[in-house]
Order: C-alpha cells, then sequence, then structure tokens
C-alpha cells in the first residue's frame, strides 16, 4: 500500500473518521459483550487500520499485514467472535467482513465487488454474437492487412516520426492487427475491455467498432459515456473528427452526444432514475476513460445496463486509478487471454490464421478470459521521441533511463527543471507564465470571442500532484492569477482589485456535481463578458457550442490555470507543465506521473528534483482489491 504513516494523518478528515468508526465498532461489541479487554482491543485497532485503508482508495484490508500484533488465525478468530464481522457466506448486516482469504472488507465494498463480479460474469460468459457477411468484410476493409495507416492519424495528416509503411514491411506481425481484433471481440463478446495508452489507437477502433454495430443493426441504441464532463466532451469531439472515412448513411447514425455517467444514469439528489430495478434502453454501452470508475460507480452503472447489451469499457490501466475506492479497470484488464475457441472466431473474422493470434502474457490470471485487448504500439510518438521514451521508461519502472533522458536534453519536446526547492525556480516561473500567453493574447485581443479564448486555453495547463503547499494546486494558481490580472487589468478596469474574485479571463473548474445546471465535476469554463456587458461564465455545451452561466449560480469551484493530476484525467494539451513537491511524498507514484506525462500530445516540462523522479518511477500503485477473486467465485457458480 502506498500510505503515509500514522502520524502524518493525525487530524484529517481519513484519520477522525477512522477514530469515529473504531470508537463506534468497539461500543457496538461491548454492548454485545463478545469480545475480553484483548479482543477489543484488537478490534479497535482493525477497524481503524480498515477505515484509514479505504480513505487511501483500497477496497479491503490484509490482515496479514496487520498480523504482527497477534498470530493471524487469532485476529481472524477474534474479528469473528466480536459479533460485527461476518463471512461471504453468513455477512448478515455486521458492518466488516472477511473473506476466505484474509480480506477485511466494509460490508458496503464487499457487496459491491460481489455484484460487479457477478454482473461482469454474466456478460463475458454469454454465448458469443453472430456476426453477418458484409459486417466481416467492412471488418476486414476497415482494418486493411498491409496498407494499415496509423489508427489516431487520418491520411490527410503527417504521420511525424513513425513510417508506419516501412515498419509494416519489416515486420510480419503487422498483418496482425491488434485493433482490427479488438474490434471483432468487441462484435462476437458481450463484454470488451480495451487497455491503451494515449496514442495507441483506441479511438479509431472505437469509431470503427461503432460503424460495424450500427452498419449490423441500424436500429443499435449506443450510449457514449465517462466519468467526467471534459472526458465525455472530448470523446464526442474524437469520435467526430475520426469518421470521415465512413459511408454517410452510417456516420448520420452515430451517437451525437457523450454522457456524464451521472447525467447517464440520471442523478437525483436521493440517488439514479436507472438501476438494475430499471435499466437503461440501450443496446450496447461504451465508456471512455474507464480507468476513472471506482467501484461503486462501475457496480451501479453496469447493473443499470440491460443483460442483453454489450458493455466496452475503454482506458488505460497504467494510468491513475479513481480518486474513490477501488482500481476496477486495471483488475479487470489483468488477463489479456483468449481461448482456443476465441482465437478460432477472430480469425474466421479477421482473415487470420488462429496460430496468428498470440495475446500478451496476463499480469494476473483473471476469470475474464476472451474480453480483454492491450494496445501497446505508440502511434503519436516514435519509439525514440522524447516524450514516448519517457512515458515508456515511467510505465516500465526504469527512473534510471527515465533520468539519463531527461538530463541529457536531446529531444526538445521534453525539458527538465531539477529543482528540489520549496518555490519554483525563475526558469520553472517563466514558462509557467509563457505557457498562457497565447491564452491571455486571444483575452485582450477580443474577449467576446469564446470559442476562440476557450481553445487557446485548451493549449497548455499546469499540472500539480498536490493541492497545497508552494508547488500545489493553490499556490500556483494564485501566482498565475496575479500576472493575469495585471496584464488584464487595461482592458477591464478593477480587474486586478483582489477583493473581487470574478473578472475576464478567470478559468474556473467545477468540484461539484449540479444536474439542474447540467455541470459536474471538472467541468471547466472560462469567465467573459455577455452580449451585455455582464461577467458569465462560458462552458462547453454537450450538443457543441458554449453555454453562459452566471457566476453567482455555479457549484462549488476553483480557479483552474494549475489543476491536480487526478482532476487532468480525460484531458490531453498540447503542452504540460508538471510541477511536483520539493520533497519525497506517498502521492508521488509511477501512475501519477506517467497520467501527468501523457496529457501532453507535443511538449512536456517537468519541475521536480532527481530524487524526487525517481520515487514517483519506483513507486508503483498497489491497492488491495478481491475482485479478481471475486470474479473466479461467480465463474464456478455459473458453470
Amino acid at each position: 500500500m502506498n500510505s503515509t504513516g500514522s502520524g502524518s494523518r493525525q487530524g484529517t478528515p481519513a484519520a477522525l473518521l477512522a477514530e469515529g468508526f473504531a470508537s463506534h465498532a468497539v461500543q457496538w461489541a461491548t454492548r454485545l459483550q463478545s469480545c475480553s479487554a484483548e479482543q477489543l482491543d484488537l478490534l479497535r485497532h482493525t477497524a481503524h487500520a480498515l477505515s484509514l485503508a479505504a480513505s487511501e482508495g483500497h477496497v479491503c484490508l490484509e490482515l496479514g499485514d496487520l498480523a504482527s500484533r497477534t498470530d493471524l488465525a487469532e485476529l481472524r478468530s477474534a474479528l469473528l467472535a466480536s459479533g460485527l464481522v461476518g463471512t461471504p457466506e453468513d455477512a448478515g448486516a455486521k458492518p466488516m467482513v472477511v473473506d476466505a482469504q484474509n480480506r477485511l472488507y466494509l460490508h458496503r465494498y464487499f457487496d459491491y465487488e460481489k455484484r460487479l463480479a457477478q454482473r461482469l460474469m454474466r456478460a463475458a460468459r454469454a454465448a458469443p454474437a453472430a456476426v453477418d457477411s458484409a459486417t466481416r468484410e467492412r471488418l476486414q476493409a476497415f482494418f486493411p492487412a498491409d496498407t494499415a495507416q496509423p489508427p489516431d492519424h487520418p491520411k490527410s495528416q503527417p504521420v511525424g516520426q513513425v513510417d508506419w509503411l516501412a515498419e509494416a514491411a519489416a515486420s510480419p506481425e503487422r498483418r496482425v492487427d491488434w485493433q482490427q481484433l479488438a474490434t471483432a471481440l468487441a462484435l462476437r463478446q458481450r463484454l470488451s475491455i480495451i487497455s491503451g495508452g494515449p496514442g495507441t489507437g483506441k479511438t479509431t477502433t472505437l469509431v470503427n467498432l461503432l460503424a460495424c454495430l450500427i452498419a449490423q443493426d441500424p436500429d443499435c441504441r449506443i450510449a457514449l459515456a465517462a466519468p467526467t464532463g471534459k472526458a465525455a466532451a472530448r470523446m464526442t469531439e474524437t469520435v467526430i473528427a475520426r469518421s470521415a472515412h465512413l459511408p454517410q448513411d452510417i456516420r448520420a447514425k452515430l451517437p451525437a452526444d457523450s454522457f456524464t455517467i451521472h447525467r447517464l444514469l440520471g442523478v437525483t439528489p436521493t440517488g439514479f432514475t436507472h438501476h438494475a430495478g430499471n435499466r437503461l434502453a440501450i443496446d450496447a454501452l461504451v465508456v471512455d476513460e474507464a480507468s476513472m470508475l471506482d467501484l461503486a460507480l462501475a457496480t451501479k452503472l453496469l447493473e443499470a445496463v440491460p443483460e442483453t447489451a454489450r458493455i466496452i469499457l475503454l482506458g488505460d490501466k497504467d494510468q491513475l486509478s479513481a480518486v474513490e475506492a477501488g482500481a476496477v479497470f486495471s483488475d479487470l484488464s489483468a488477463d489479456p487471454g483468449l481461448s482456443e475457441n476465441c482465437k478460432q472466431g477472430l480469425a474466421t473474422l479477421c482473415g487470420l490464421s488462429p496460430a496468428q493470434i498470440v495475446p500478451p502474457s496476463a499480469i494476473h490470471a483473471s476469470a475474464l478470459q476472451d474480453s480483454v485487448s492491450w494496445f501497446n504500439r505508440n502511434f503519436r510518438f516514435a519509439a525514440d521521441s522524447g516524450i514516448g521514451r519517457l512515458a515508456a521508461d515511467i510505465k516500465g519502472g526504469r527512473s534510471g533511463p527515465a533520468l539519463a533522458g531527461l538530463g541529457s536534453g536531446a529531444d526538445q519536446s521534453v525539458r527538465w527543471f531539477a529543482e528540489g526547492a520549496a518555490l519554483p525556480c525563475p526558469a520553472t516561473l517563466a514558462l509557467m507564465l509563457a505557457g498562457y500567453a497565447d491564452y491571455l493574447e486571444a483575452l485582450r485581443h477580443d474577449s467576446s470571442d469564446a470559442a476562440a479564448i476557450t481553445a487557446a486555453f485548451g493549449k497548455f495547463r499546469l499540472l500539480c500532484a498536490v493541492h497545497e503547499g508552494p508547488r500545489g494546486v493553490t499556490a500556483i494558481n494564485e501566482r498565475v492569477t496575479q500576472h493575469a490580472r495585471k496584464l488584464l487589468a487595461a482592458m477591464q478596469p478593477g480587474s486586478n482589485d483582489t477583493r473581487q474574485p470574478w473578472y475576464t479571463g478567470r478559468p474556473v473548474m467545477v468540484l461539484r456535481n449540479d444536474p439542474l445546471l447540467k455541470l459536474f465535476n471538472g467541468d471547466i469554463g472560462i469567465t467573459l463578458p455577455d452580449a451585455s456587458g455582464e461577467l458569465m461564465v462560458f462552458f462547453a455545451d454537450a450538443g457543441g457550442g458554449l453555454r453562459a452561466v452566471a457566476p453567482v449560480r455555479l457549484p462549488l469551484h476553483q480557479t483552474a490555470f494549475a489543476m491536480t493530476v487526478h482532476k487532468s484525467q480525460g484531458s490531453e494539451f498540447d503542452a504540460v507543465l508538471v510541477l511536483l513537491p520539493e520533497q519525497r511524498s506517498p502521492v508521488l507514484t509511477r501512475e501519477l506521473l506517467y497520467t501527468a506525462v501523457t496529457r501532453a500530445r507535443h511538449r512536456v516540462a517537468i519541475s521536480a528534483s532527481a530524487e524526487v523522479i525517481a520515487q514517483a518511477i519506483d513507486s508503483p500503485t498497489q491497492r488491495s482489491s478481491g475482485l479478481l477473486a471475486r470474479l473466479r467465485e461467480a465463474a464456478a457458480q455459473a458453470e
């Protein structure tokens, strides 16, 4: 587990919640008169640790991690004797559950995990769907064996450093197109999980898959969804942008809108409109950026999908997991194995020999065989490009080569400000301010052109690992705000008055869902004058264009020149500047740095010491979960 020491958590909301839960557990057990004084002490310690683990994103707690206090069998026996801990076979209304492998859960998380596993296995074990000959021909036309183009680069666009045709000629394996195989797998199976980093072809695969589904069933009801508003909007934009090669009749039937998951399910003050008892009226669900799904939301979403509908999850197993409990997508992506029967079916669809289809080795064995595809080939960056090499070194846990590449300065797409001071150095500060130069110039040129200003703001972003401290979101936002206010003061009298929070050009991020306003956590808007000169905040509209919301009506929000790496998921920018804390920190993980670097399309800069970067790369996130075990159990029950 990546967790802070108990001393550093004292007084935090997580620590206070853990203390309250532990105290409540002891009081409950005392009333039941089920424990000795020594057992009560063990119960208090275990309940406290479980609550902290949940706050840190773990679904469960490995009792072996606590066994230093007592024998593992004795600890398990004491917990079961307390009356507060049940087993999967006899969970009852007890607040905690311990499984046969000594994983301890809060009851609700065990329930979510079990329900999610059962729903997934029902989809995974459904009989393969028939694919007609016309769709098979279309599939092979979309992915021609010897003249394949880069999945995320239409023919009319330059490919950059990747010579695709040369690579195809040099490698016999190029005839096996994993984008085509993933599309065929999703046509054949009811559950499909596609994992790949930025630039590996997920979007082009999705567009071709949607076209095949529509061609085979013109009335197919397809819902596109993502965890955040930004990711949902980008999903719509990229699907439209990548669909130029499709026949007009199919393009006309592509989904015109993408939903946040909360909007799709119909969030209300008391829960969701759609659930297991009132399912969505759809034939296929596609979820992008699925690595952001936490356990609870994933369970509620998939239970709302009809049993006969396809489920297609796209994401990056190497990115940060959800802020809330669980690493659902990472767990589900663990095993890309294919059965011989499935290989035969895919070979028929793709015009291949089954022997050519050799999936990668699994990270962990999973019951979700015949459901998972990995995209490991990056078409955005050449293998020897700065960003591509850095991302690969981070993902592979190679801190030495990563630092050597950063220090060489050989590729101008990657810059490194090697600094360990609390305050950013002058060069970092200069880059921070220069990054928003085009945005500020667009504001000064024409503050009424909301579309141009929004586009300029989206080119660059400051990404921080933490909220507080001199290199955190709050401090960096304040510094850039001061700079922006001074530059814009001539355009808007009073904009440099710090007593007034609102000024032309202030970017804000929504931090709380507001279904009535159709604003969701992570949405970003720009403060601009409307036609009457009144300051409004302009947000991207789901149907295209922009819509204005009065500042006074906004839900909880913050200035958004800088944002956390977590909040940046689902977004891409031409350039990013990543600011890490001056000291080693438990929040600095391999996944966080990989996610930050891969938000950049063309240029990335990192401001941090070598020690801090190495610590992040050498610290993979480990979230305790029993989802793979629950999947095996669900599979056994289905046999």
